[in-house]
């Protein structure tokens, strides 16, 4: 099959990794083929978040959670590990807000944010309702949409009329 990667010229990955990627959204009905792609191209990344945004975004429409979670993990951990950021919420917060414009902390908080979303799907709403406050903390335009999530996560249940 012919891959025709200049479509998405503006996506820096190696060009084998984009062809991965390609195909694996060509192949997107087909859950087993695709998928294949999908971690061959994770395989090949290391430490490319583009890679890994692509492959969040994969698992998350295809409803695999566990994945989806694993890979937004993943983004958190690369991201923590070049920053040096501290694992204590409350030291890191501050940093956070000074640097919440810069395309890193952004990825950083989108990927928090996603992570909560997931975990909710998942049933832990209590982890999600965490990170949520967490993100509203730094987020106060509701650009990650983390105010929306906690909001939906403490709404009382309707009561039937």
């Amino acid at each position: 099959m012919l891959v025709d990667t200049d479509r998405f010229s503006w996506f820096e990955v190696p060009e084998n990794i984009k062809k991965l990627l390609m195909l694996a959204a060509d192949n997107w009905e087909n859950n087993s083929e695709a998928e294949k792609y999908i971690n061959q191209a994770l395989a090949k990344t290391g430490k490319n978040t583009d890679v890994l945004i692509a492959a969040y975004r994969y698992f998350y429409y295809k409803y695999n959670y566990p994945m989806a979670l694993q890979i937004a993990e993943k983004v958190i951990d690369i991201i923590r590990e070049v920053e040096n950021f501290t694992n204590d919420w409350e030291e890191l917060k501050p940093v956070l807000i000074a640097r919440k414009e810069e395309a890193r902390i952004r990825l950083f908080l989108n990927a928090y944010a996603a992570s909560g979303l997931v975990l909710a799907k998942l049933g832990k709403l209590e982890q999600a309702k965490k990170i949520c406050i967490q993100v509203k903390e730094i987020d106060d335009n509701d650009e990650f949409g983390a105010g929306v999530l906690l909001d939906i996560l403490t709404r009382p249940p309707e009561e039937d009329d």
